[in-house]
């Protein structure tokens, strides 16, 4: 392996915890609906607990409701129970064969909860971008203890591991601020 090549495989590492804290984050529910908000919500479906996607077509309504349109004529009442216990706080009504999800306005102690929220997702995200430099950074050491590169070479490419997770720890941050903003904007 060469120092491009552990440079590359760090920086692709990164940018895919970028991308999943960024999937993390939209987990997160603000006042707005998302239908990606549904997401961990699973339903028994035939003995076996599936993803609502599964069963049925999740939209946007509006910008404050999701509405489930269920697949099967019978899967209304196991999806509305699925979305009440879940844990989001959300209160699905049936109209016939569709499911509205209505998003209720947050609080101001909620709202506050969810930024330390997404807080802790942010310092996991830097946690694991600093765990991809150190794996980086022992695997450039290895190859000087190999005697495959020089100790300024080594040293260059450190230096450049270490500019990358700046980078990507900045990006952490800032999407940290943002959605922190969304969050706390009434």
């Amino acid at each position: 392996m060469s120092i491009a090549d552990i440079k590359q495989t760090a920086e692709h590492k990164m940018a895919r915890s970028i991308e999943a804290f960024k999937g993390e984050l939209q987990k997160i529910r603000t006042g707005r609906a998302h239908p990606g908000l549904l997401d961990q919500v699973h339903v028994e479906y035939y003995g076996s607990q599936v993803p609502i996607s599964q069963v049925a077509n999740v939209s946007l309504m509006d910008a404050r409701t999701i509405s489930v349109q269920p697949w099967e004529k019978g899967m209304g009442a196991k999806i509305e129970k699925a979305i009440r216990e879940s844990g989001l706080g959300l209160n699905p009504s049936a109209q016939g064969d569709l499911l509205r999800v209505p998003m209720p306005p947050l609080t101001e102690e909620r709202r506050k909860e969810l930024t330390k929220v997404v807080r802790h997702a942010g310092e996991e995200a830097k946690v694991a971008v600093r765990n991809l430099r150190r794996d980086a950074n022992e695997h450039l050491k290895r190859l000087l203890k190999d005697k495959q590169v020089t100790e300024d070479e080594e040293r260059r490419a450190q230096d450049e591991v270490q500019r990358l997770t700046d980078r990507t720890i900045a990006e952490v941050d800032r999407l940290v601020h943002g959605k922190e903003a969304e969050i706390l904007a009434v």
